[in-house]
């Protein structure tokens, strides 16, 4: 199937169309709420949560004798908040940092996930497959409840966040100042962790254990580079994510042997690289750009300078003086008088040139600026 033939029948057939929107809405939640994470430097959250929600599943599965969705993603939830608060504990009750704390937390409730997958694979008629499709993901298991369920947390999610956006706010970006307020700093924590557990856990389906916390980061990383603002960055974040879950399972579809959660991850990644070369402030690219730029304009300033102190040794500014005379200066090239005359500094007159009264009063500036330097 080609990518035409793709985007021609998504909006016939039934099972192309609640895969496109079910990863849509996925990459949306998951960069909203991945924004917070970013935000507050805890980029290793979603990886510890993804990892300690397997043991959960299992469990569940263990309990229920039943490959039942909701269920396993019940114990999924239940086990990626025991992680979150074992990992808040850890931070507060004793001297461990987060990233020690997220590290354990991360390798205990994965390794014991893999310990109770095994077991169940060896258990007689356990009938085991497809639990391993919460590992690596598989986006062809959504159904048209799933993708329900996606909708109304991404509703719940935008409406929790709309009446506690001042508090959110502030709370990311100066949490002693939250505190001052008398807003109730725990419980806020509390929720928009909680939150991002809910986000962690309906798309583990769709892109596994594994691959989860990209897609959590990689919208958020690559909506941080293009602006300051909150509200933008969880909007591109979330236009980002929706993108890479559409164009993630359009190229799946259209391709042989290709696993949508890994595409979709990919493309994500892609966008954080263009996002990192492409954005206007902080992209490589424009960084660059500045760079050389603002390397000419110090150039044509030295040059400039070099006039004036020339042209300053006569009552008239504007006396002509002859082009040989700036090849005692190093830094005099012909490109530099040519951009110095379209910028109306100074004019040339075959063999000479005449600093203009523009010229004199931006030299002028600059000479004072050097003098406030030095001093």
């Amino acid at each position: 199937m080609s990518l035409e033939e793709y985007f021609s029948l998504v909006f016939s057939d039934y099972t192309l169309r609640t895969i496109t929107l079910g990863t849509a809405v996925l990459g949306a939640i998951c960069g909203m709420l991945g924004s917070f994470a970013v935000l507050r430097k805890q980029s290793l959250l979603g990886d510890a949560i993804s990892h300690a929600a397997l043991p959960g599943i299992a469990i569940a599965f263990l309990i229920s004798g039943a490959k039942n969705s909701n269920t396993l993603l019940i114990g999924a939830l239940i086990s990626g908040l025991i992680g979150t608060f074992w990992i808040r504990g850890i931070v507060k009750k004793t001297h461990l940092k987060s990233d020690t704390a997220l590290g354990l937390i991360l390798s205990l409730f994965f390794g014991f996930g893999m310990l109770l997958l095994t077991f169940i694979q060896k258990m007689p008629n356990a009938n085991q497959a497809g639990l391993d499709k919460y590992l690596f993901g598989q986006a062809a298991t959504l159904v048209e409840s799933d993708v329900w369920l996606m909708c109304i947390i991404t509703g719940i999610s935008l409406i929790v966040l709309l009446t506690f956006w001042k508090e959110f706010k502030i709370l990311l970006f100066d949490i002693d100042y939250t505190k001052s307020l008398g807003f109730n700093t725990r419980f806020l924590d509390i929720l928009i962790t909680s939150f991002i557990v809910v986000a962690i856990v309906i798309g583990l389906q769709t892109v596994g254990v594994v691959l989860m916390s990209a897609m959590l980061l990689a919208p958020a990383a690559a909506a941080r580079q293009w602006t300051n603002s909150l509200g933008t960055m969880i909007f591109l974040a979330a236009i980002f994510g929706a993108f890479s879950g559409v164009l993630g399972t359009a190229v799946s579809a259209s391709s042989n042997n290709l696993s949508t959660g890994p595409v979709i991850v990919l493309i994500a990644a892609a966008f954080v690289v263009l996002s990192f070369i492409f954005s206007p402030g902080r992209g490589l690219l424009f960084r660059e750009i500045r760079y050389w730029k603002n390397r000419n304009d110090l150039q044509l300033h030295k040059t400039l300078a070099f006039m004036f102190n020339i042209a300053k040794n006569h009552e008239d500014i504007s006396h002509p003086h002859a082009v040989k005379i700036l090849n005692n200066f190093q830094g005099y090239t012909k490109r530099s008088l040519k951009k110095l005359e379209n910028r109306e500094y100074i004019t040339v007159s075959g063999s000479m040139w005449s600093l203009t009264k523009k010229g004199y009063k931006k030299a002028t500036n600059l000479y004072n600026q050097q003098e406030e330097t030095d001093d």
